[in-house]
């Protein structure tokens, strides 16, 4: 049986994130800087010559008809192919974090299953899929760092310092929607441009979803003030509960009963990058 085994799917921090504006169609005008960290679910693919496409979790338990599901079966019917699979997924990530999980996942069986079935879709192809299925996805498709604006579909590929962060996620996640849907939701950011943000890369900007998450989610504040004590300066990433800041080498934290809290790498591209076509 062929087999592709211990494929990464990384998290991602959003180092900033604006609102610069709505469009008519009510989605959100962004600027992101979308960076990748080596925090990573693993998923394991085996061929299925039925057709099939079956899913087993080895950690956390996850919806039936889930991210990775679906992209199997729409990359199945795009490529016209008659082969299936058997997914095995070992979640490290947390949900509801804003960290990217689930669209990660998502990235990485399509670029597996690619190769797997011998589809040789091109990158173009595969994000085309993936933007149907999140907007996140094509971020973690194209393989690289990138500065994130319009809806989040216009991305320019930056370079950026290796650092290290640490991510603390709360108990408690935080729904995208609940947050965008706010009445007080700030969404008349001055625009910026990259050479803004180059000027500092770690330091640039803000969350704007920040103060609503906030109100919604208590845990966020707590976890924020919890890097206060630990002398750090954190932040927001994304739209989920989870935040971070950047650290020494030779940072360590102290007690963090009731937190996720993760040390972690930037990655200057995806593990996957060139799998496409």
């Amino acid at each position: 049986m062929k087999s592709l085994f211990d494929i990464p799917a990384p998290a991602k921090l959003n180092l900033f994130l604006h609102i610069v504006g709505r469009r008519p169609d009510g989605y959100h005008l962004l600027e992101s800087v979308f960076m990748l960290i080596d925090w990573c679910d693993t998923l394991h693919f085996d061929l299925r010559t039925d057709g099939a496409i079956s899913r087993e979790d080895l950690t956390t338990p996850l919806p039936a008809d889930d991210l990775i599901v679906r992209a199997a079966r729409a990359l199945q019917q795009l490529g016209g192919t008659s082969q299936g699979a058997h997914i095995s997924i070992a979640k490290s990530i947390p949900e509801q974090a804003g960290l990217g999980g689930g669209s990660s996942d998502a990235a990485s069986t399509l670029l597996a299953l690619n190769r797997l079935w011998g589809l040789k879709l091109s990158l173009s192809q595969l994000q085309h899929i993936g933007l149907q299925l999140g907007a996140d996805v094509p971020f973690f498709l194209s393989g690289h760092n990138a500065w994130v604006s319009g809806i989040g579909e216009t991305m320019t590929p930056i370079t950026l310092d290796g650092a290290r962060f640490l991510v603390v996620k709360p108990v408690d996640g935080l729904q995208t929607q609940r947050i965008f849907s706010h009445p007080d939701l700030k969404r008349d950011t001055k625009p910026a441009t990259i050479s803004d943000f180059a000027a500092d890369a770690y330091g640039f900007g803000h969350n704007d979803l920040q103060p609503v998450a906030q109100a919604l989610c208590p845990a966020v504040t707590q976890a924020l003030l919890w890097c206060r004590d630990q002398g750090l300066n954190a932040r927001m990433t994304g739209s989920g509960s989870s935040v971070f800041a950047q650290i020494a080498e030779n940072f360590e934290a102290g007690d963090h009963a009731g937190f996720q809290v993760r040390q972690c790498r930037n990655l200057a591209a995806h593990p996957l990058q060139g799998w496409a076509g």
